[in-house]
């Protein structure tokens, strides 16, 4: 089920993350060796930093090898998933470090050391604010173009890190011109946004396991593709399964007429699915189907209009009036803002019934897609 364009995706995220863990264990390795020298404890703990960096750039290669595995008999929608639990582990480093950082530095607050900086240190420094500002514009770049969660958070901690960088380069330019050591106290500034940001990718990562609410421009691209087919009113109840990125399996009503054959709908169905994944790469795995019933259009009418003069009433479909057994159905949707939905759809539901005396009302709320 996968799009023609997977391996290439997984294929640029590898690349991508090898060249990080690279470049970070290489700057890990001059900034360990300057720290040294210069007794920084700012440079050090940037080095550190840099490392764990690397680190995050092997889960993301180890989590993108995982995802692309094919499906198999326990998991036959693919294992597209791990890219959200390499984004959870990246998140929890970024939140690691920022904290590691921030305690650190107010060690060094209530305890001072005074660095021994030099020419060479402010120049090592200086290119590592620019590798890691590169670096990061371009992780994230890529992590955007591919839509990649993992790498964008890289990339964001990445263009963190140049900051802490940066904060280290103008202390030891502070240090050496006027003999002040500040460089603890921009620490802890910047590792407090460094936490904010692991908390922020933690709660993004957090919303795809969950389960987010789908995007509104690839529901509305989803109906309008699924309405080009003849004979379909209207789509409905669609729902959107992610298993990863690029990986979406939906199902949805569509309302047909009801004279429709059962070979005409199974027809409906292939064009439906096929016309949607090629255009979208979205697999309807489902199609189901509403009559669309004209023979009582002046009820439907009257009950329209009775139900939504109700406020947090978004949708009325899927209606059908069954004379036989004296029976009215339609499913409403109802905005999550409304605070008690049960209620509102009891007191349309009394509404109708109190209209419509000799019929069972029986209405069912849709999720607010």
């Amino acid at each position: 089920m996968e799009k023609p364009k997977m391996s290439e995706r997984n294929r640029i995220i590898v690349r991508t993350s090898v060249l990080g863990i690279l470049v970070n264990i290489l700057l890990a390795s001059f900034k360990a060796l300057v720290g040294v020298l210069a007794h920084s404890i700012a440079v050090i703990l940037d080095a550190v930093n840099n490392l764990s960096d690397a680190l995050s750039s092997v889960i993301i290669l180890c989590g993108t090898r995982l995802s692309s595995k094919e499906p198999d008999k326990e998991h036959p929608y693919g294992h597209g998933r791990y890219e959200y639990l390499t984004s959870m582990l990246v998140a929890g480093l970024v939140l690691y470090a920022g904290i590691t950082a921030f305690i650190t530095s107010i060690r060094h607050i209530i305890h001072p050391e005074i660095p021994s900086y030099s020419p060479v240190t402010l120049i090592i420094v200086g290119s590592a604010v620019l590798t890691k500002l590169f670096l990061g514009r371009y992780v994230s770049w890529i992590g955007r173009k591919v839509q990649s969660d993992a790498l964008s958070g890289a990339g964001k901690d990445a263009l963190f890190d140049a900051l802490l960088s940066l904060s280290v380069f103008v202390s030891a330019v502070i240090n050496i011109v006027w003999k002040l050591s500040l460089e603890p106290y921009i620490g802890a500034l910047i590792a407090g946004v460094i936490v904010r940001s692991g908390l922020m990718m933690l709660r993004d990562t957090l919303d795809n396991i969950l389960g987010r609410r789908a995007d509104r421009e690839l529901v509305d691209a989803v109906k309008s593709s699924i309405c080009k087919e003849p004979g379909v009113f209207g789509a409905y109840d669609l729902i959107l399964h992610s298993y990863g990125p690029e990986r979406i399996i939906g199902s949805v009503h569509v309302e047909v007429d009801e004279k429709m054959t059962a070979s005409q709908v199974a027809e409906m169905e292939r064009n439906i699915s096929e016309r949607v994944y090629q255009e979208l790469g979205v697999l309807i795995s489902t199609v189901g189907v509403y009559a669309h019933n004209t023979k009582h259009m002046e009820m439907a009418e009257d009950i329209r209009h009775m139900v939504m003069t109700h406020e947090g009433i978004l949708q009325m479909h899927a209606f059908d009036v069954d004379r036989k057994k004296r029976q009215i159905h339609m499913d409403l949707v109802i905005d999550f803002n409304v605070k008690n939905r049960q209620l509102l759809q009891n007191t349309i539901c009394a509404e109708i019934q109190n209209a419509y005396p000799d019929y069972a009302v029986h209405l069912t709320m849709d999720t607010d897609f």
